[in-house]
């Protein structure tokens, strides 16, 4: 769903300049840990939406640098609002089309990578536009260290059964695969916005490890 313009979001995202760049290019590669001023993990979350995830897996990981992405600057304005609100140092956001992440960062840059909730594009069709696509893993391994990770999270079970294929295709080892990760064992997981809403109302979420 496309979200309606708010003409004022684009005067008040000026005052979280400090963290959040609008216009970030490729003078960012292997630049980030500079940026952060040392040499910690990088976790980068493709698609930060409102922010609750990443704001706080930062107060969960403080000598941990997270890098949020997201494409509309109108929903990245609430996530800055979060991080802000939590105080932490150790993130940065970004207004970013995802299709060029090799332009900002060098390759093996990146430690981590987070996917929650993408659009699942429902399609067959648009299956490459999904963000576990074949095409999509490439990149991801070109920016991700030797034996990097992606974690992902998802409440279509469509998308996670052509996820863990493409997974499968691309030589991919894949872990801690979870069906009903509300009902399981694993007891680190960080709700986003959107897994609040709708595990309530039912929905399973699905979740699995992948490494590089």
């Amino acid at each position: 769903m496309r979200l309606r313009k708010k003409p004022w979001i684009a005067a008040a995202i000026e005052q979280f300049q400090d963290f959040v760049m609008q216009q970030p290019d490729d003078s960012l590669q292997g630049q980030w840990r500079e940026i952060f001023g040392g040499s910690a993990p990088l976790y980068v979350e493709l698609g930060t939406g409102k922010g609750k995830f990443i704001s706080e897996m930062a107060v969960r990981l403080p000598e941990t640098y997270f890098v949020g992405i997201e494409a509309q600057r109108d929903v990245l304005f609430y996530a800055a609002q979060k991080v802000r609100a939590v105080q932490v140092n150790n993130v940065r956001l970004l207004v970013f089309d995802i299709n060029n992440l090799p332009e900002i960062f060098a390759p093996g840059e990146i430690d981590r990578l987070y996917i929650n909730f993408c659009d699942p594009w429902p399609k067959a069709r648009h299956d490459k536009r999904r963000l576990t696509h074949s095409s999509f893993l490439a990149k991801y391994r070109h920016v991700l260290k030797p034996g990097g990770q992606l974690f992902f999270k998802t409440d279509n079970a469509p998308l996670f059964a052509f996820s863990l294929e493409q997974f499968a295709e691309f030589g991919l080892k894949v872990d801690n695969v979870s069906f009903d990760l509300h009902n399981s064992n694993y007891e680190e997981n960080v709700r986003t916005e959107y897994e609040t809403k709708f595990s309530g109302r039912g929905y399973k979420i699905h979740r699995c490890e992948v490494t590089f």
